[in-house]
């Protein structure tokens, strides 16, 4: 394929010209080679799916993978899928017309889960866990049919600093989204390359690409979302101290197994006066 025609080209067709875009696209490439390095997603070999729901974080995702891949740094063939749930509204002509254009091989899937959502959960609650669940397992029976190793996901430093808090304050236990995991079945990796990428900066990248946003008719419609809380608490903290998001998510990288409470996690047994 000539270099004229390549999807990346298409991508970055009409992006600004300006020296501070440039920089957010160097450094978000920076962070996603860097967590790619760092949590050892290149040792998943073969071909990769990655999720497209129409945010802007998947994406940025996409982007970023092509143009890593268009460098070199990734090898793996890349397949893109979107599963078309079944939202009210929602406009079935948008990501087969981009993905179309620019050339990126894919699968739309349509499953309506927003049927089964709204009919199982009891009105008042929130849809989230169940929508992920459906939605997480179609994933994962595609990438099965189209012989990928790894399914990715758009999840960036953000996700993974509201989800510790959530499952701190709700869940009773540490833990967050990590980086690099393999299912229940053990077939398949899935890998979150925008670890260590901020919201913000995404969100920047996002509007100066003009992506097609589209909007989620369900989860994102409701409010009082506990993950609502969480952002806006973090929100809050780096408000009044700036910088308060980086020590949280540095400390996520630096744990001290033998200063918690788990003795699952360590063995106090072997601490003893001599």
């Amino acid at each position: 394929m000539d270099q004229a025609t390549t999807p990346i080209s298409r991508i970055f067709a009409d992006m600004p010209k300006s020296v501070e875009f440039g920089k957010l696209r160097k450094r978000l490439l920076r962070q996603v080679e860097t967590a790619l390095n760092t949590y050892h997603m290149h040792e998943v070999r073969g071909r990769w799916l990655v999720a497209l729901s129409g945010g802007k974080d998947s994406y940025g995702l996409l982007a970023l993978l092509l143009e890593l891949q268009m460098r070199g740094v990734i090898e793996q063939d890349i397949l893109v899928c979107n599963l078309d749930q079944g939202q009210p509204h929602f406009p079935k002509d948008v990501l087969p017309n981009y993905l179309n254009d620019l050339g990126v091989a894919h699968r739309i899937e349509y499953r309506d889960t927003y049927s089964i959502v709204t009919d199982k959960v009891p009105e008042g609650n929130t849809y989230c866990a169940l929508c992920s669940r459906l939605r997480r397992g179609h994933l994962y029976r595609i990438a099965r049919e189209e012989g990928c190793s790894a399914l990715l996901l758009g999840h960036h430093r953000d996700d993974m600093l509201e989800t510790f808090l959530l499952n701190m304050f709700f869940g009773g236990k540490m833990a967050t989204m990590p980086p690099k995991l393999v299912n229940d079945e053990g077939d398949l990796a899935v890998l979150r390359p925008l670890a260590l990428c901020e919201e913000s900066d995404l969100q920047k990248f996002a509007d100066g690409m003009q992506f097609p946003i589209i909007p989620c008719d369900l989860c994102g419609s409701q409010d009082g979302l506990q993950r609502q809380m969480m952002k806006q608490m973090l929100a809050d903290m780096e408000k009044k101290s700036p910088g308060r998001k980086d020590r949280m998510f540095a400390a996520l990288q630096n744990v001290n197994a033998s200063h918690l409470l788990d003795a699952d996690l360590f063995d106090f047994g072997q601490i003893n006066p001599q």
